[in-house]
């Protein structure tokens, strides 16, 4: 083993670094053979200061980390003023807790210059990467990450991170643009058991923070957890908030995903986060389910019920995670008795729930102490035709009715749906008495699209006023963002799919007359929307929009119009227009009974139609949804799920370019595939007489032969995965081969 001193001048310091082993010497030296002398003093300091862990390390990842470390120190305005100390303990270190080292700093910098162009300091800059770069790279929060302390490239592959996995990943593209940033977190809240982790960045005035895919309105040092992060208490491990560093501080920073691990340093920063206090959330508690005391935490729906005021709050538990963000809270008051109500793998269980007297805001529920509800204990013996419609109609929609009415009344109200990360605003007008069955819902995708948010805005207001159904709730929803592909993105799904359920639960919509509609990028949206979410809609129209990589296959059971300009020449939308016409007309050629299409191409006109698109309206309004067609054509565009009509497959199953095909002829049901092994099938007597028996093949050959029980199970299942009555599935069968 060598071992080597190297003495450092940096600025007006002299730092000693002792470098040791053959392969962190050979690091160094090739550094300084590569950019000179100041990149043998940046080697040599990650050198001194590198975790052991990190003793084998790629040299591949610090070559990389000092190149670019030392170009956006030389491009950026506010890297060029930042002293010596601060760049090599905060833009220059290649990994900031015990995440995985990679290549990361060359693909972040390519992928943030363009962020922050423009940008004066490295506040404004970090702030435009927090709005930007999660949308950018496709990766949000979600507990279903493999692990808290996921690199850049994990978080990437998944699309999914925890608050720890988004502040690395935010971090590491602050510092591609020479911007100091480091992660910030606590072990525990003081007043809510839970821990989080944030960004804290560098600016000439000193430190500020930001919550990692969750910008600001009002900019940095703003953030939900302000309040409680004012609760901390100075140096204390659990409750204090630290930030790191690379170089020893004397402390550690408190990893909850690996307690014993004191390896990355850290610093106090509890005292700045002291004087931001807001008022104390007196009321506010949070909830965990576990399967049993000293056991694993379980996914559950919940709901509240207090005797004198009903139904007062509905949240899901999570599972899995020590996160904070995956600990629901809920406003309830003390010294008041409630009843929990927990739905989890389709059983029913309930507790009492007292609130005198507790010590910690966090209550946490044992699934194997709760009772069972009184449909739980049969959840799985047969039932009659008429037992199974009379649950459907009757105790399964008064009691999943019940909860959505009650807790989305608020998004109704707001007008704002959230799902995740993202928010749908919408605007909405009333036409006509309501029906006996219910009114019908319009849902009206306004266009534009990579403009500026005022550009959306008023096209979003445009979208409101250009249809009028005689009858119905007419809603022009904001898109999410302000991309391109304003109505693409996977969240697009979510949140229509919570819009629709919200009213059909709270507004009395006939599930069964709902309408997709859209103009130009709206037009987009609904030539994407419409195949993968057909078993949602009664009828869709497309207006003036493009396809882009989208297929018709999936449109088998909904019958969908095009409307476009003859003289739209703009990206070929009239001849692409046509296409998917002749598309739609051989795809009927071939299947007499499905694909229910009309193509209208107004010669002459461009891309405004003059209002004579509104035609589309009393097509659409004659048009009603069937929930249980006999034959189902399953197409996965790139946004997938798991479930279409009454055909469910496995999340891993869930994959672009899947085909399936499904069709039931007398008492035999018929699945052809090459993408996948394992269906689930969700009957119901509308479909298939349960009370014979039936057969089932895949692929030609005989999977199943037999009778298929209607069950409280399977009622209780589709009604947790969503509130559509007539879709609802009363039999249950899993086939593979």
């Amino acid at each position: 083993m060598r071992h080597v001193v190297i003495v450092l001048v940096l600025g007006a310091c002299n730092v000693t670094l002792a470098v040791e082993t053959d392969h962190w010497v050979a690091i160094v030296e090739r550094a300084a053979e590569q950019h000179g002398e100041v990149a043998r003093r940046a080697a040599a300091f990650v050198a001194d200061h590198r975790p052991g862990r990190d003793d084998a390390i790629n040299a591949a990842i610090v070559a990389e980390t000092i190149k670019y470390a030392l170009k956006a120190r030389a491009e950026f305005p506010w890297a060029r003023k930042l002293s010596d100390d601060r760049f090599l303990n905060d833009v220059l270190p290649f990994a900031s807790l015990d995440e995985t080292p990679e290549l990361w700093r060359e693909k972040l910098y390519n992928i943030c210059k363009p962020m922050v162009a423009g940008c004066k300091t490295s506040s404004e800059a970090a702030h435009a990467i927090n709005q930007k770069l999660f949308d950018a790279v496709n990766v949000h929060y979600h507990r279903g990450r493999k692990k808290a302390n996921q690199s850049p490239s994990e978080s990437i592959a998944q699309g999914k991170a925890s608050c720890t996995g988004l502040s690395i990943l935010l971090v590491n593209a602050c510092r591609s643009v020479g911007i100091p940033a480091r992660i910030v977190g606590v072990a525990n809240w003081k007043e809510i058991e839970g821990n989080h982790t944030w960004v804290e960045i560098w600016d000439e005035d000193g430190w500020h923070f930001m919550g990692a895919d969750e910008p600001d309105s009002r900019g940095l040092d703003h953030a939900w957890f302000e309040g409680r992060a004012a609760q901390a208490v100075p140096g204390d491990p659990k409750y204090a908030i630290w930030a790191t560093s690379f170089q020893p501080t004397g402390n550690h920073f408190p990893m909850v995903w690996s307690p014993e691990d004191k390896s990355v340093p850290a610093v106090d920063v509890t005292a700045r986060y002291l004087k931001s206090a807001l008022p104390e959330m007196d009321h506010t508690w949070s909830f965990r389910l576990w399967d049993r005391p000293g056991g694993k935490r379980l996914w559950a729906s919940v709901m509240v019920t207090n005797d004198s005021t009903g139904i007062v709050g509905r949240f899901s538990t999570r599972a899995g995670t020590c996160d904070l963000n995956d600990m629901p809270q809920i406003e309830l008051r003390d010294g008041r008795e409630y009843e929990i109500t927990l739905m989890h793998n389709g059983c029913v269980r309930r507790s009492k729930l007292d609130l005198t007297g507790r010590d910690s805001r966090t209550v946490d529920l044992h699934w194997s102490e709760c009772t069972p509800a009184l449909f739980d204990t049969a959840d799985f013996a047969p039932l009659s035709e008429v037992a199974a419609e009379a649950l459907v109609n009757g105790e399964m929609k008064k009691v999943f009715g019940a909860m959505l009415g009650s807790t989305r009344q608020s998004e109704i109200s707001q007008k704002c749906f959230k799902t995740g990360d993202h928010k749908l605003r919408f605007r909405e007008r009333r036409f006509g008495r309501q029906p006996d069955d219910g009114y019908s819902l319009w849902i009206s995708l306004h266009g534009g699209g990579g403009a500026p948010t005022a550009v959306n805005d008023r096209q979003w207001k445009n979208q409101i006023e250009l249809y009028e159904p005689e009858e119905g709730i007419y809603i022009a929803p904001r898109a999410p963002t302000d991309t391109w592909n304003l109505w693409h993105q996977a969240h697009v799904d979510g949140l229509l799919d919570r819009l629709i359920e919200t009213y059909v639960a709270a507004q009395n919509v006939n599930p069964n007359r709902v309408y997709l509609l859209g103009y130009s990028a709206g037009g987009d949206g609904v030539y994407q929307l419409a195949p993968r979410m057909a078993d949602r809609f009664a009828a869709a129209s497309m207006m003036a929009g493009h396809p882009n990589e989208s297929k018709p296959l999936g449109l088998r059971n909904l019958p969908f119009a095009i409307f476009m300009g003859g003289d739209d020449a703009a990206y070929d939308r009239n001849k692409v227009a046509q296409s998917w016409g002749d598309q739609l007309a051989a795809l009927q050629r071939d299947d007499p009974q499905g694909y229910p299409h009309r193509v209208t191409i107004y010669a002459g006109l461009g891309h405004w139609m003059e209002g004579r698109d509104k035609e589309a309206l009393p097509w659409m309004a004659a048009q009603t949804r069937n929930p249980w067609p006999s034959r189902v054509v399953w197409y996965q565009d790139d946004v997938t799920h798991t479930r279409f009509y009454w055909l469910e497959i496995e999340d891993e199953d869930a994959k672009k370019g899947t085909t399936i095909r499904a069709y039931v002829t007398g008492q035999t049901i018929a699945i052809t595939s090459d993408d996948v092994s394992k269906i689930t099938l969700r009957l119901r007597d509308a479909l298939i007489d349960l009370d014979k028996p039936i057969t089932v093949t895949a692929n030609g050959k005989v999977v199943y032969q037999g009778h298929v029980a209607r069950t409280m199970y399977a009622v209780q299942q589709s009604f947790s995965q969503r509130y559509d009555v007539p879709a609802a599935s009363t039999a249950l069968l899993t086939v593979d081969w």
